[in-house]
C-alpha cells in the first residue's frame, strides 16, 4: 500500500466547522435562522446587486457546502464515477497543492518530467520535497513522457509520488488507459500516482465506452485529478476534482482547506454541468480548431506534435528562435507561451482557440516559419 504520513493514522483530526450544509444533511431537515455562524448575514450588498442582480449575490452571503454534493452528484451521474470516490476543491492546482500535503511530508522525494506542468515542481518544493527530473522521450514527432524512466527513478530514489500529466502539458502527448495501468504495475508499492488528467475531456477516444468505463475508475495507489477549468470555461471560479478510493479521499479531507470552494463557484459549476449539451459542443469546437491549427502550421514546414488537447505545440529548431518569437508576439499585444525549462524551451504552445485563427493573428511566426 502506497505510503503516507502517520499523522494522519489517527481517527482526526475532525473539521470544527463542517458548515450548514453538512449538518442539515446530517440531522434531515433544514436550518433557516442562521444565528450562530458569525457570517454577514444581513449585509445589503446593495453595489454588488447593482451590478451582478439579485440570483448572484444571494450565493455570496454564507459559506459553501464544504462537500461540494450537488457538484459532486452531477459529476457522479454524467461520468458514472462513484460518489464516494470523488472530492471537489478550488482547482487542480489545489488538488496538486493538497496531494502532497496528504502523502509526501516534507524531505520525502517526488518524480515528474522534466519540463512537464511547473507548477507541481513549484509546490513540491515549496512544500520541501526533492524533486527528481526525468528527460522526455524525444524522437521526430514525439515528444512525451518516459514512463519506463519515471517508474525506474521511483525504485531508484525511493520516491513517494511520482506526478503524471496525461494528457501532458505542454507537449499534448497521451498515453493510453494501458500504459497507466502498466506504469502503477512498475511503480514502488509504497509509492503513489498522481495523474494529472485537466486535458482529458479533449483526448479523442474519450468517447469509447470501455474506455469511458475504465476512466471513470479509482485505481488503487492511484490520485487523479481533473479540473471544470478547460472544456467546462471556469478557470476563474477555481474549480476541480479528485478521484481516488474513499479512505485516500478521507485521508485528503483531513489536510484540505473546507470553505476553499465558495457558494458562488459551486452555483455556477452545478449550472454549466446542468447543460452538458453546451460543453460536448465546447469540446467538439475546440477539437475542430485544433485540427485546423496542426494543419495549417504543418503545412508552413513547422513540427506540430500530435495533441489530445485543446493546443497544438510546435517544436522548433531551437529555444532561441522561439524566445524571439514569443518575445516578438507579446511585443504586439499576442501571448503564445512557450515552456521555461530548457529541455524543451523551444517549444511554443498555441491554444485552439477561435482568435488564433484570424487571418494574421500570428504572422511573425507564421513568416519565421517560412523562412525556416
Amino acid at each position: 500500500m502506497p505510503r503516507y504520513p502517520h499523522r494522519l493514522d489517527s481517527d482526526g483530526p475532525h473539521n470544527p466547522f463542517p458548515g450548514i450544509k453538512v449538518l442539515e444533511r446530517k440531522l434531515g431537515h433544514a436550518i433557516p435562522h442562521r444565528l450562530g455562524s458569525n457570517e454577514g448575514l444581513d449585509m445589503p450588498h446593495r453595489a454588488l446587486r447593482e451590478r451582478f442582480g439579485d440570483a448572484v449575490t444571494e450565493h455570496v452571503y454564507g459559506y459553501g457546502d464544504a462537500e461540494a454534493l450537488g457538484v459532486r452528484e452531477r459529476l457522479s451521474r454524467q461520468q458514472h464515477i462513484a460518489l464516494e470516490n470523488l472530492l471537489v476543491d478550488a482547482g487542480a492546482d489545489s488538488l496538486i497543492a493538497l496531494a502532497l500535503r496528504t502523502v509526501a511530508e516534507p524531505g520525502t522525494t517526488v518524480v515528474a518530467t522534466a519540463g512537464t506542468y511547473p507548477t507541481f515542481g513549484y509546490f513540491a518544493r515549496g512544500h520541501g520535497a526533492e524533486v527528481i527530473e526525468i528527460p522526455y522521450r524525444q524522437a521526430p514527432g514525439l515528444l512525451a513522457p518516459d514512463l519506463e524512466a519515471l517508474a525506474d527513478a521511483a525504485h531508484r530514489e525511493k520516491a513517494r509520488l511520482v506526478y503524471l500529466a496525461n494528457p501532458d502539458n505542454p507537449s499534448g502527448h497521451l498515453h493510453t488507459h494501458a500504459d497507466i495501468t502498466a506504469l502503477r504495475e512498475r511503480l514502488p508499492e509504497s509509492c503513489w500516482l498522481l495523474l494529472d488528467e485537466a486535458y482529458g475531456d479533449f483526448r479523442d477516444d474519450s468517447r469509447d465506452d470501455a474506455l469511458s468505463s475504465n476512466l471513470s475508475q479509482a485505481l488503487p495507489g492511484v490520485i487523479r485529478l481533473r479540473t471544470l477549468s478547460k472544456a467546462h470555461g471556469l478557470a476563474g471560479l477555481r474549480i476541480g476534482y479528485a478521484i481516488a478510493e474513499p479512505w485516500v479521499l478521507a485521508l485528503m479531507m483531513k489536510a484540505r482547506i473546507h470553505y476553499a470552494v465558495s457558494t458562488l463557484t459551486q452555483a455556477m459549476a452545478e449550472t454549466v454541468l446542468d447543460h452538458p449539451e453546451e460543453t460536448r459542443a465546447h469540446i467538439a469546437a475546440v477539437k475542430a480548431r485544433r485540427e485546423r491549427l496542426a494543419e495549417h502550421f504543418s503545412a508552413l514546414g513547422a513540427e506540430v506534435l500530435p495533441s489530445a488537447t485543446n493546443f497544438v505545440a510546435l517544436r522548433l529548431k531551437s529555444a532561441e528562435q522561439a524566445t524571439r518569437i514569443q518575445q516578438t508576439l507579446l511585443s504586439e499585444g499576442k501571448l503564445i507561451a512557450r515552456p521555461g525549462h530548457p529541455d524543451i524551451a523551444n517549444l511554443l504552445r498555441i491554444t485552439a482557440v477561435e482568435d488564433a485563427l484570424v487571418p494574421g493573428r500570428l504572422a511573425t511566426l507564421e513568416a519565421a516559419l517560412r523562412e525556416g
